[in-house]
């Protein structure tokens, strides 16, 4: 037994491996499930087509051989053999078509009308339809039939010769096979079409992302108007964002060497000039000291992009907290009043009554620097500075509007960018960092950062989700 069972184990895996799947093409195997699906759908909708016309036919057959046998019933109630048996001839020699089937027997078994030689053996129930072979004027037909038992041992049979039933089921059938085999060569040809469209998408795709994969990031999958636009549309949208990002990494990368090799070409002149002319230790210590400040420029500018780094990771959740916005924007006013001062600004800072934020204090007091920096920096004197918070809709709104020159609108849809400096504020001081970070900032906060040029100046505006209340217990 033990035996038998591992043999039956054996070839069940090797018909298995005999019956994988050999198709390595996707676009062949959809194309092929394709066809599947619809010769099984055609032939399951041929095949219903076939069992409801012939089952129709049956049902007509039967309902005239009952509709028929109730008549002659009447006609036995009414007078007997004679007047059924006069009832019968009537029907037959009415008959032009020649399909109606009697036979009226006695008790005896003796035939006393119809058209049929005598009582066949196999009927023996009264309460079903056979259908049967019999011979007819010298050939073979089929016939289906009913037999009625009558009062006084006699019986009946009412049928009827459905040989033209089953010429038109013969019919119905080579025409639903041919109709299934037409269906079938139509879905071998739908599924070449479909794999062949397949196989186009595939390769434009292909064509494309080689060309992308080479360097060429201009290059985009076309649209033909048809679902396939999806997956287009898709892939051009990453590919969009792809070439955003190689052009930001270009940007930053010019920027770092360009905002880099100024403060290390001077130190390195500064030094060298000292090791050349210096006659004393302390001008030996005053050049040291100034390439010292050079070099500081550019570590600050290594640690605002390790902070941007780092904030766009998001490895600064941790000291989330409860704040009190108002409270800390309140302290941060005190501490910029005398820098807006000496830079002969004013600072005007209004806040309403806000609910709480949960966020970092150290950060978003390091955004609001920034802005108050930027402020100071493009402020004209004799102007105000404004710092602002308030809601707005569902969120809170940190505002600094100042009076300065203002932003044009290519400039506002980049501001934000690492490195990126505006024309009007390539001679002012700074690496283009500042609103960098505010942008990661916020993004680490939920937040949101907004440009506009106001009526008289610059406004940039922090946008906040504030903690919703807690429901107070009953």
């Amino acid at each position: 037994m033990g035996m038998l069972l591992r043999k039956v184990r054996c070839f069940w895996l090797l018909l298995k491996r005999r019956l994988r799947w050999p198709v390595r093409s996707a676009g062949l195997n959809f194309a092929l499930a394709y066809g599947l699906v619809f010769v099984i759908s055609a032939g399951a909708f041929l095949s219903f087509i076939w069992w409801n016309t012939t089952g129709q036919l049956d049902r007509q057959v039967e309902l005239a051989v009952q509709v028929d046998a109730a008549d002659l019933s009447h006609r036995w109630a009414q007078g007997g053999p004679p007047a059924l048996s006069l009832a019968i001839q009537d029907r037959l020699d009415q008959n032009v078509d020649d399909d109606e089937l009697y036979l009226l027997v006695g008790p005896d078994g003796r035939k006393f009308a119809g058209n049929l030689p005598g009582w066949p053996v196999v009927i023996s129930q009264m309460d079903q339809f056979y259908e049967l072979a019999i011979k007819r004027d010298g050939f073979r037909t089929n016939a289906k039939m009913h037999a009625y038992a009558l009062t006084q041992g006699f019986r009946m049979i009412v049928g009827r010769d459905v040989r033209g039933r089953q010429l038109v089921r013969h019919v119905l059938t080579d025409t639903l096979i041919w109709a299934w085999v037409m269906v079938s060569l139509l879905a071998a040809g739908g599924a070449l079409a479909i794999r062949r469209i397949f196989r186009q998408v595939v390769r434009s795709i292909a064509r494309t992302t080689a060309a992308v994969a080479q360097g060429d990031l201009s290059q985009r999958i076309p649209l033909t108007g048809n679902e396939t636009d999806l997956v287009a549309q898709t892939v051009n949208t990453m590919l969009e964002r792809i070439n955003r990002l190689m052009d930001g990494v270009k940007q930053v990368s010019n920027a770092i060497a360009h905002d880099l090799r100024t403060p290390i070409a001077r130190a390195r002149a500064r030094l060298e000039d000292a090791n050349r002319t210096a006659t004393s230790a302390g001008e030996l210590h005053a050049a040291i000291d100034r390439a010292v400040t050079d070099l500081d420029r550019v570590t600050s500018i290594f640690e605002a992009l390790l902070r941007i780094a780092q904030l766009e990771a998001g490895a600064r959740r941790a000291a989330f907290t409860l704040l009190d916005v108002r409270s800390l924007l309140d302290g941060l006013s005190e501490l910029y009043e005398a820098s807006v001062e000496d830079a002969g600004l004013r600072l005007v800072f209004r806040a309403g009554t806000v609910p709480p934020v949960n966020g970092d204090p150290h950060l978003l007091q390091q955004a609001v620097a920034n802005l108050l920096d930027n402020a100071i920096k493009f402020a004209p004197p004799d102007t105000a500075i404004t710092l602002s918070v308030d809601m707005r809709g569902d969120r809170l709104a940190i505002t600094v509007a100042d009076q300065g020159p203002g932003m044009s609108e290519d400039d506002l849809g980049r501001a934000s960018e690492r490195f990126f400096r505006a024309e009007t504020a390539r001679n002012t001081p700074g690496a283009g960092l500042g609103l960098s970070l505010v942008q990661a900032v916020m993004s680490l906060h939920g937040g949101a950062l907004e440009l506009k040029n106001g009526d008289q100046g610059l406004s940039a505006t922090l946008l906040l989700p504030v903690v919703p209340p807690v429901a107070k217990a009953a």
